[in-house]
């Protein structure tokens, strides 16, 4: 289990607080097929020039209609902004956190550096990535502009000796037109009817310690599975395990080393060739 040293937190500014949101408990859908509307939902990149995503200062601006801000807290946590300012954020803990109240966070089982029994009262939706009898979790939940829909994945118990099923979830993201996908504690590749639907993704966060989730090779054939032009690292413990990852990645993807923890990105932002982008923090 990973230990709160691990992690360095990020100190974020943001802007006012969020849009009123709606306040029922978020719901449980019944379990998606592979849709193909996925494929026009997230319709993947369409800029034929090469603009780059765009960094973000320290002082934040507020959002154009088809901007999306993502900041990186730490470890697997990151704070996802949308347009009409509601927030989300990912894997959310005890250790890492945003610093401000998000409207939704979704969160995985396989360590309780990814998870929490005791989130924040604030929170409006709170979305686990797993169940209790070990059912696949099912969530399909639209607030304001962002829908938040999930594929459940499997995971190595805690013992080590045996596989809890759907113990994690990829959480998918639509907003401003844009699929951001976070692949949480995956310890599997996709299998085709996984990949089917999950659909098109413009932006992937991906796990690269190479041990604890996925192993390295394993884990470069998910991206190549989901050819997403924008892909961010989290879940690596030193920088070893960065660089052994950016080093093989590397020889086929471009790499960015970002300055600050914060970027915007549009549809016409996304890079016209695939590519790595390293945000700071671990």
């Amino acid at each position: 289990m990973a230990k709160p040293g691990y992690f360095l937190k990020i100190a974020i500014v943001c802007v006012a607080a969020a849009a009123g949101t709606d306040g029922a408990l978020a719901q449980r859908a019944a379990p998606s097929p592979a849709k193909p509307e996925m494929m026009e939902n997230c319709p993947g990149l369409v800029a034929s020039r090469t603009p780059r995503a765009i960094p973000v200062a320290l002082r934040l601006a507020a959002l154009a209609a088809d901007q999306v801000r993502i900041t990186y807290a730490g470890h697997s946590t990151f704070l996802i902004e949308s347009p009409k300012l509601v927030r989300i954020a990912t894997d959310y803990n005890d250790y890492v956190k945003p610093a401000v109240v998000p409207d939704i966070v979704t969160m995985n089982h396989a360590h309780s550096s990814h998870f929490t029994d005791r989130p924040d009262p604030g929170i409006k939706h709170v979305l686990r990535g797993w169940s209790e009898n070990q059912q696949p979790a099912r969530h399909d939940l639209q607030v304001q502009d962002v829908r938040v829909r999930n594929v459940p994945t499997n995971i190595r118990d805690w013992g080590g000796g045996g596989t809890e099923r759907h113990g994690n979830s990829i959480f998918i993201y639509e907003i401003a037109n844009l699929c951001i996908a976070h692949l949480g504690h995956l310890h599997h590749t996709l299998t085709q009817a996984q990949l089917n639907e999950i659909g098109r993704i413009d932006v992937v966060m991906v796990p690269v310690d190479g041990g604890a989730t996925l192993d390295l090779e394993g884990m470069i054939e998910v991206l190549q599975g989901l050819k997403a032009p924008l892909m961010i690292p989290m879940h690596y413990f030193s920088a070893y395990t960065l660089d052994r990852f950016l080093q093989r990645l590397s020889k086929d993807w471009e790499v960015e080393m970002a300055e600050v923890p914060s970027v915007l990105i549009s549809k016409t932002s996304l890079p016209s060739k695939p590519k790595v982008l390293v945000m700071p923090g671990r």
